[in-house]
């Protein structure tokens, strides 16, 4: 029993010790800290308190909450010190501001051919080992040196079955990072394989958001690559090619609209079996997400065949599910029940379940022209920065914490938990492409922290406690998206510096004898032996363009957008022409020239260009977040 007392001793001495620090420096960190007080959260402010004299405080700063908050015994006998000027929270952080600038304001072009050549070798490394140990079958397990299909004997193993479907998925998710790699020859042969090899005439149960995303994308994207003759790649065509990556393509999705059929609200099943349709004991439950991102992929291979049915049951769940938002927030709940239409998880959020439904919303505008799109996006942006934003209102200015994006309750926007997860680190690189910049200078920053501080992102992260709340990282590429679009967006060789640290931190801590090797611990750096097929396709393409700037993509006169599985679609005239009329034309409500919010645009030659605010030319040299701003980061996320 002793040592328990010793125990129970050393947690009261160390929250006493805390509360202290807290009280007379405002050293806890102040999403966490105060969470269990009276929170009364409005659009880019955080009023904690309220005045004497019923005003409310813009407490959005550890500063404010310091110094506008002492005792009357306090002003009694400190009077003397009352006309001081009051010192900002953030000279907590100023120190040596220097040290920043020395870390990231160059990268040579040495150390950037280097890193390039770095990230070619670890998607070599991992493809090489998934076609000498794995195919054809789905994935490759890097620690036994085999290959890994569905879960045959256990058909409620989600986790795996979801994803393989017994049609050599890392092959097909990987056709067009061979492209841009620069590798003619063994995209040809892998084509061929494709077409040689695979079938969908499987008894395979997947999901329709995985197999949209990973396997119909990817044949798209290279069938396109294939047969456009504006591709930047080169002479890439392959003799004697029909069309065949395309007939699977609509091979597959001919498979996938069962999911569509027999439900009251028009948003599909989360799940079909590729022989036999909608399971008889498929749930009726699906995630924001996994309904409603379908439109990018569907909608392309509508116009490339002339056929409106895959991009009319996309556009009809994307329009179902924006039917069922809050009425008060604008938000919308993560997981809702397809044959009533009531929510089933309220929580909302931009990570895991909903992410990339807002991601198609703005890049199904971009590729398609289709001002509803735009419409609903912009909705969404606004709800979300009225509801899900906390911090300063300026990323670069005044006093305040960093921006965060939290998850909450949609019908009323109060904080429903204390954590993020890994799949919000997409967020910076959507802001990027609409023209928000310097927020997602902010927002990246808070993610590269945390990376920092465990050489990978957990998959959820509870900032409150300044810890992990689920432990492992499956390669995801979010961050390395994320980064890769702020550099082209700026330049700044502080992304490339990013990037270089999780090359660097994925050859220490996930590369094994075949490959690279899920953390099942971010702490211990433990290991699953899994390598899901993003790691190829999104993770290790994104790191390689980072540091390739003559990349023919790069140099292209075309125009390119990346699905949200990474794949390479061109923003082409084709796509905003449809052979069909709409069967329920909706209103155009967004005006030529002046988005909701003001936000200037104009469209040229079929693509949109946002007249954002550029990063001025002398900033490229500086750190992008300034440095106090930094060092503030790092401590928010316990690096000091």
């Amino acid at each position: 029993m002793q040592w328990r007392s010793i125990v129970v001793a050393l947690v009261v001495l160390r929250l006493t010790v805390s509360c202290l620090l807290w009280l007379a420096f405002g050293l806890g960190p102040s999403w966490g800290f105060n969470f269990p007080l009276n929170f009364n959260f409005n659009l880019h402010k955080i009023e904690l308190f309220k005045q004497d004299d019923g005003e409310s405080a813009k407490a959005n700063s550890w500063s404010q909450r310091i110094h506008g908050h002492g005792d009357a015994q306090c002003r009694t006998s400190c009077a003397t010190k009352e006309d001081s000027p009051k010192k900002s929270y953030l000279s907590l952080f100023e120190g040596d501001r220097d040290e920043y600038d020395r870390r990231y304001s160059s990268f040579p072009d040495t150390l950037k051919i280097k890193m390039k050549g770095m990230a070619k070798d670890m998607f070599y490394f991992g493809y090489d080992n998934y076609m000498k140990y794995a195919f054809p079958e789905d994935e490759l397990n890097p620690i036994d040196c085999q290959g890994r299909g569905p879960d045959v004997l256990n058909p409620s193993n989600i986790n795996i079955n979801d994803v393989l479907g017994n049609y050599s998925l890392t092959l097909i998710d990987t056709l067009d990072t061979l492209l841009v790699l620069g590798n003619v020859s063994e995209f040809h042969r892998a084509v061929k394989l494709v077409i040689d090899t695979v079938s969908f005439d499987k008894d395979s149960t997947v999901q329709v958001f995985e197999a949209n995303i990973r396997i119909l994308g990817s044949l798209i994207s290279a069938h396109i690559l294939l047969t456009d003759p504006k591709h930047p790649f080169g002479n890439v065509g392959l003799v004697d090619y029909d069309n065949e990556l395309l007939h699977l393509a609509h091979d597959l999705a001919v498979r996938l609209l069962p999911a569509f059929e027999n439900t009251s609200t028009g948003i599909p099943y989360p799940r079909v079996n590729l022989k036999s349709g909608v399971p008889p004991d498929s749930i009726n439950e699906t995630c924001t997400a996994g309904a409603g991102s379908l439109l990018v992929e569907f909608g392309i291979l509508s116009r490339l065949i002339g056929d409106s049915t895959f991009e009319w049951v996309a556009r009809r769940a994307v329009r179902a599910l924006w039917k069922l938002r809050s009425n008060e927030t604008g938000l919308l709940g993560n997981v809702v029940n397809i044959q009533t239409g009531q929510w089933v998880s309220k929580q909302s959020g931009l990570g895991a379940g909903m992410d990339s439904f807002y991601e198609y919303l703005l890049k199904s505008y971009i590729l398609f022209g289709e001002k509803e799109d735009y419409r609903m996006f912009q909705a969404s942006y606004e709800s979300i920065q009225n509801h899900l934003r906390r911090g300063r209102e300026s990323c670069n200015e005044g006093e305040g914490d960093p921006p965060l994006y939290v998850n909450v309750n949609m019908f009323n926007g109060q904080i429903m938990n204390t954590w993020i997860d890994s799949l919000q680190a997409f967020f910076p690189g959507l802001l990027v492409l609409n023209g928000d910049v310097e927020e997602a200078i902010c927002l990246h920053a808070f993610y590269y922290a945390i990376w920092k501080r465990f050489g990978a992102l957990p998959e959820r992260y509870n900032w409150q406690l300044q810890a992990p709340d689920v432990l492992f990282y499956p390669l995801r590429p979010e961050l390395v998206e994320s980064t890769y679009l702020l550099y082209q967006a700026t330049k700044n060789p502080f992304y490339l510096h990013v990037g270089m640290d999780i090359l660097e931190s994925l050859e220490k801590n996930a590369k094994v004898r075949c490959g690279y090797a899920t953390l099942h611990h971010v702490v211990d750096k433990s290991k699953e032996d899994r390598m899901e097929s993003f790691f190829l396709s999104e993770t290790c393409k994104y790191l390689y363009l980072l540091f390739d700037d003559d990349n023919p993509l790069h140099k292209s006169e075309n125009k390119y957008i990346f699905t949200t599985e990474g794949h390479v679609v061109p923003i082409d005239k084709r796509f905003r022409e449809k052979q069909w009329n709409d069967l329920s034309p909706c209103e155009k409500v967004v005006p030529d020239q002046e988005t909701s919010n003001g936000l200037k645009y104009t469209v040229m030659n079929n693509v949109i260009f946002f007249f954002c605010d550029r990063i001025p030319e002398e900033r490229r040299y500086s750190l992008p977040l300034k440095s106090v701003y930094m060092r503030q980061i790092d401590h928010m996320v316990g690096l000091f």
